[in-house]
């Protein structure tokens, strides 16, 4: 075939694809927002699909992960508002998407910014340290709970450590103490790693971390897993053996966490294409199904309408469970 016809051809072919049709890709590195600190299960998580992407070559560029914890994680939920028409910038979402905004009353709402793609959702699980200077040692949740009822006579209450203020953590210990008429002095942290650590060095008597964030302290032995928060038992590994909350204490308090990913406002629709894919594919490495095993998380990946459907109701359920706890801003 001669020169000119090659070129001919080439110059058809161009004219036949339309522009909307070449796949877009980000071009530069991406601001991976985490809106909570380092070491909690959102840490975590960005860190180990942003090592996924890497490893197995799934985007041109890196996705960088940026902690802003300030503000619950309005700092975080700001910066990302902030930055409308980006491709290149994200943010991992737990609940606090919805229950920072509520608390505080900053000018934020998740639909200021763009649905891309739930992940997982996650667990809470009641933990106890299993070296406390008092020597005892919970072996069931009926046992911590009847201490706690003890203690609640007497000047310092037991102490319960979560992430943050008006928050998820907070949300459950209200729910626990007004289901079986408790009160515990509630200790706020800036992650979920910290909590446990503060577990661990018996600062807090008792958490209600999510099993990732403890998981490594408890196969240490320093740790003990007493109840988790759902209507059924984690079916995966040895938290078969931890049992509901309605099993160990007669009430059913539960509740699932939020692992989500949104991107900035107006985020361009092949860029949002574009992340559906690459997380799609991050969800079908053995490392994520290796997390999500070691994790008890649930599996619930989901885009587009049904992803925002979802979000609209844990709205409204956000706002019902923040009220009955009186954690609204006033």
């Amino acid at each position: 075939m001669k020169l000119d016809a090659v070129v001919a051809l080439v110059l058809a072919l161009l004219i036949a694809v339309p522009a909307s049709a070449v796949a877009w890709e980000p071009t530069k590195p991406i601001d991976f927002v985490v809106p909570a600190g380092t070491g909690g299960g959102a840490d975590q998580m960005a860190r180990l699909i942003s090592g996924i992407a890497e490893k197995h070559k799934l985007s041109p560029r890196p996705l960088i992960v940026i902690n802003k914890a300030g503000g619950a994680g309005a700092e975080g939920f700001l910066d990302v508002k902030g930055k409308k028409g980006d491709p290149h910038t994200i943010v991992i979402t737990l609940s606090n998407l919805f229950t920072t905004p509520l608390h505080t009353g900053i000018p934020f709402s998740w639909r200021d910014l763009t649905p891309v793609a739930r992940l997982a959702l996650d667990e809470f699980i009641l933990w106890v340290s299993t070296t406390r200077p008092d020597k005892k040692d919970f072996k069931t949740a009926k046992e911590y709970i009847a201490a706690v009822k003890e203690q609640m006579s007497k000047p310092e209450q037991m102490k319960m450590g979560g992430t943050g203020s008006a928050q998820e953590d907070q949300i459950l210990t209200i729910q626990l103490e007004q289901a079986l008429g408790l009160k515990f002095t509630y200790v706020p942290f800036k992650g979920g790693g910290e909590v446990c650590v503060n577990l661990v060095g018996n600062h807090v008597d008792s958490t209600v971390n999510n099993p990732i964030e403890c998981v490594s302290h408890w196969k240490a032995g320093r740790v003990r897993p007493l109840a988790v928060f759902d209507t059924a038992r984690i079916p995966v590994g040895e938290w078969k053996d931890v049992p509901t909350v309605k099993e160990a204490l007669g009430v059913d308090v539960h509740y699932l966490m939020l692992r989500g990913i949104f991107g900035a406002p107006s985020m361009p629709k092949e860029a949002v294409d574009w992340y559906v894919t690459l997380l799609r594919k991050v969800t079908e490495t053995p490392e994520w199904k290796k997390y999500m095993d070691e994790g008890a998380l649930k599996p619930a990946f989901a885009a587009g309408p049904e992803y925002v459907k979802w979000v609209e109701e844990n709205e409204q359920l956000h706002k019902e469970l923040m009220t009955k706890g009186g954690l609204l801003k006033k």
